[in-house]
């Protein structure tokens, strides 16, 4: 009986698999993000943690290791796989130089469980950091400096 359950079950998910694996060509305009920033919300609101007031740490968490995402135009975020030939995308060269910068990226969309995956194949421009918003959040939003009397 389980043998056949699990059969059942792997023949179920046959269809799945075929569907995760198609992807759609795009090209999105958007600035490169620190995902956990940008969702955890430990360095404050969304503005806050998007352009030149936020490049130091990007920098910081994609060294590290943490994902990081293109927020596109229209507020989409896309979880950035891969960029180019670089196949250690998160803590490569290739990301840590495009950090907070504005660019038009060609690649592959895969969606899956609500989330929206992108294997970029060429960073078509790159406008370089577009959004100046360190004169309204300081290089570090003082927000995110732990008060010691707390």
């Amino acid at each position: 009986m389980r043998s056949l359950i699990l059969s059942a079950l792997a023949a179920m998910s046959l269809p799945l698999a075929g569907q995760a694996a198609e992807g759609t060509r795009i090209q999105v305009t958007g600035e490169i993000i620190d995902t956990w920033c940008y969702y955890s919300g430990v360095m404050g609101s969304p503005d806050a943690v998007v352009g030149s007031a936020h490049h130091t740490c990007a920098l910081w968490c994609s060294a590290g290791g943490i994902p990081v995402g293109l927020l596109a135009e229209d507020g989409t975020v896309y979880m950035v796989l891969k960029v180019g030939e670089d196949d250690q995308t998160a803590g490569g060269d290739t990301t840590l130089k495009l950090a907070a910068h504005t660019v038009e990226a060609d690649g592959m969309l895969y969606e899956r469980d609500g989330l929206n995956y992108l294997v970029v194949a060429d960073v078509v421009s790159d406008l370089d950091i577009t959004n100046q918003n360190h004169d309204d959040y300081g290089n570090v939003p003082p927000f995110s400096i732990p008060d010691p009397n707390k």
